[in-house]
């Protein structure tokens, strides 16, 4: 008798369109938020940045569509805000919409979610698995990519709507994976150009973004319009004399700060390492009093920022290359090679065989050693050492942190372990919460009381999703612009799986299916491309097309068309 709900299954950013058949005179009162409470009625209260609004419509005129005009929020409508065009008006994200004091039929009102969003292609990618709880994951990161393109670039989320180089990097990685639209990303990588964030780590994304780019379009003039300012972006000028980086050099003066693009010179580039920091740092009261950052020591010449340094170095090398720049293509690699050495070297602890936090530091936390994992930089000596403490801590990082993580562990052959990570359904730590507690997009953090202002629609928190595309199945370009892909499947103890992803010749579509000792897979490569196909290990007989190939043989060249791949163990 009170009042009548709405729900649209998904949340949007956008508004509400009602129509009605007969005019009622009498207001009418609407609800929008992204959040019930515990009797099913839109939350009034949602805590953090969770989205509700209350709007009075004075009438409801007869046979008339009425938008239902929300009142901007402060913060995500000035200063470095991405603004919306007025001919576009107000959004905020809801998925429920309550009506009261409805006088005439609710069947005489038509009521629509006026989504806002960039184009997307839902039919350019798929995902299907025996493991359901992937699954909804999967399509809950899916939704978030399309969702959370509402301003044109790629943004943190709706309190700020702001773009960082770290939330960008994992939204473009995952976007990727879902369509083949790249000009977002395009938009988004010109713009940290000239408009980069304080975080020393979030900096040392622009160069990962700008080849991922390059990597999937194939388009060289990003890279040669902004080759000189992504010098400046690995933070090179900091270096020290054994190869090693800090926030805390004397070389980070005011006019190198100016040089990086920041507007205000007496901007104070931070560690950050991961995100929100300790509680001693932001002074909330935080689920952990480490905040994120599983305890870790930040010194001046820390683990994570030489981690991410060196895997700057390492692409730096190849775009040098790919822009026959061959000086700085040696200059670039034998840099990145001093930076191993040194990280292996001081920051190393050879007695328990894992990284410690930093120069100086006895702590040894989870950061400071999947950033090495993820980047390359474990000898294979003590791969083993390393991913076997890794293990011991969980998911002791935040939904950002999470990428690295899950990178690492699939690089080391720790399939099963990641997967498990992915698909946990017991405890707030997990993708699986944020689904539970009804979130329809990614949110900030695991829960609120781990940062009490996070909101509902974060895209750094779709890393299940492009790690089920890039590492799980390992369908990645081996060449610039997707010419030449790599699938290399890492499927652990999934019984089958289906993936269709997209490229700039089409899509890729593959099947696996388990049966005993025997697995099948079925793949379907575009015209005017190739792929290589690791064969997995530990396999007796391989068949490709019918044909026997030698166990030796561990990659197979799959030409335009569709391949099988018999696989005995």
């Amino acid at each position: 008798n009170e009042s009548y709900l709405i729900d649209f299954g998904k949340a949007f950013f956008g508004t509400v369109q009602l129509s009605s058949t007969i005019r009622q005179v009498d207001s009418l009162v609407i609800h929008l938020g992204e959040k019930l409470n515990d009797e099913n009625r839109i939350d009034r209260d949602p805590g953090g940045t969770i989205r509700y609004q209350k709007v009075v419509l004075t009438n409801l005129p007869a046979n008339q569509k009425i938008k239902v005009k929300l009142t901007p929020d402060k913060r995500n409508s000035t200063g470095a805000a991405i603004l919306l065009p007025d001919s576009v008006g107000v959004v905020m994200p809801f998925r429920y919409c309550e009506i009261e004091n409805l006088k005439i039929p609710f069947k005489e009102i038509s009521i629509h979610l006026r989504a806002l969003h960039n184009k997307f292609n839902d039919n350019a990618s798929s995902f299907s698995s025996s493991n359901k709880i992937l699954d909804s994951i999967w399509q809950l990161c899916k939704h978030t990519i399309k969702a959370t393109s509402f301003t044109g670039l790629y943004v943190d989320g709706d309190r700020e709507r702001i773009p960082y180089e770290a939330d960008a990097y994992i939204n473009q990685l995952s976007h990727y994976s879902v369509d083949s639209l790249y000009n977002m990303a395009r938009r988004t990588n010109a713009y940290f150009i000239e408009n980069p964030t304080w975080p020393t780590e979030w900096l040392l994304h622009t160069v990962p973004m700008f080849y991922t780019d390059y990597m999937y379009t194939g388009d060289l003039k990003p890279l040669q319009d902004h080759y000189e300012n992504l010098k400046l972006k690995t933070l090179m000028d900091l270096e020290r004399e054994d190869g090693l980086i800090s926030s805390s050099s004397p070389h980070l003066n005011k006019e190198l700060i100016e040089k990086l693009g920041f507007k205000n010179p007496d901007t104070k580039i931070k560690d950050i390492i991961d995100w929100p920091p300790a509680q001693k740092d932001t002074g909330w009261k935080l689920a952990t009093a480490e905040g994120e950052r599983d305890g870790y020591e930040i010194v001046p010449v820390n683990t994570v920022v030489n981690s991410f340094y060196y895997y700057n170095l390492k692409l730096m090398a190849e775009i040098a290359g790919f822009l026959n720049k061959n000086e700085d293509a040696i200059l670039f690699k034998k840099k990145a090679n001093t930076v191993k050495e040194t990280i292996n070297t001081k920051l190393f602890n050879k007695e328990k065989g894992y990284y410690i936090d930093g120069e100086g530091s006895a702590h040894s936390s989870l950061h400071a050693n999947m950033m090495p994992l993820a980047f390359g930089l474990v000898p294979n000596e003590h791969i083993t050492s390393v991913t076997d403490f890794i293990k011991t801590r969980g998911i002791a990082c935040s939904v950002y942190g999470s990428q690295y993580l899950l990178e690492g562990l699939y690089l080391s052959n720790e399939a099963q372990y990641a997967l498990d990570l992915i698909t946990e359904t017991k405890g707030d730590r997990t993708w699986w919460n944020m689904i539970q507690v009804g979130a329809t997009m990614t949110m900030e953090a695991w829960d609120v009381r781990y940062k009490p202002n996070s909101d509902w629609n974060h895209a750094w928190g779709t890393p299940p999703l492009n790690i089920t595309t890039r590492y799980m199945w390992g369908i990645k370009p081996k060449t610039p612009g997707f010419k030449v892909a790599e699938i290399q499947p890492q499927l652990a103890n999934l019984t089958y799986s289906n993936i269709k992803v997209p490229t700039k010749y089409g899509a890729i579509i593959a099947n696996f299916k388990k049966d005993k000792n025997n697995r099948h897979y079925t793949i379907e490569i575009p015209d005017n491309m190739s792929a290589e196909f690791t064969v997995p290990q530990n396999n007796l007989k391989c068949m490709h097309n019918g044909k026997k190939i030698k166990p030796s043989h561990q990659i197979i060249i799959l030409k335009s068309g569709v391949h099988s791949i018999d696989l005995k163990q």
